[in-house]
């Protein structure tokens, strides 16, 4: 089964070293899970900007590990300067809230954390 994330740009970025990659795997599963669960709840709760705050926040990062999910982010950042309904927004946060949860197990398991 093929991954979720890519390493090559992390990999570039790194030399290739291993030990870096390691602590950089492990920053982006201590800060990423808070943050969405924080976009999670900013949406539940029509905070809309709170919500733009965390998408934006975690974007760098799932550019970093090459995560497709650069639309779904970006369709959360133009929803909040919308008047649009939690409703029409639900489809991507789901889709990211799913894939990074994968994300997170394949980190733990590849780099062995």
């Amino acid at each position: 089964m093929s991954k979720l994330y890519s390493i090559d740009s992390l990999n570039e970025i790194s030399g290739g070293d291993k030990e870096f990659m390691a602590v950089v795997a492990q920053t982006f599963l201590d800060e990423i899970p808070p943050d969405l669960a924080s976009l999670e709840e900013a949406i539940e709760n029509d905070n809309k900007e709170l919500a733009y705050q965390f998408a934006h926040k975690m974007k760098p990062n799932i550019e970093m590990f090459g995560i497709d999910l650069l639309k779904q982010i970006t369709g959360i950042e133009s929803w909040t300067k919308t008047s649009k309904s939690t409703d029409s927004v639900l489809p991507h946060i789901e889709l990211v809230s799913t894939t990074l949860h994968r994300v997170f197990d394949e980190l733990k398991e590849d780099f062995d954390l």
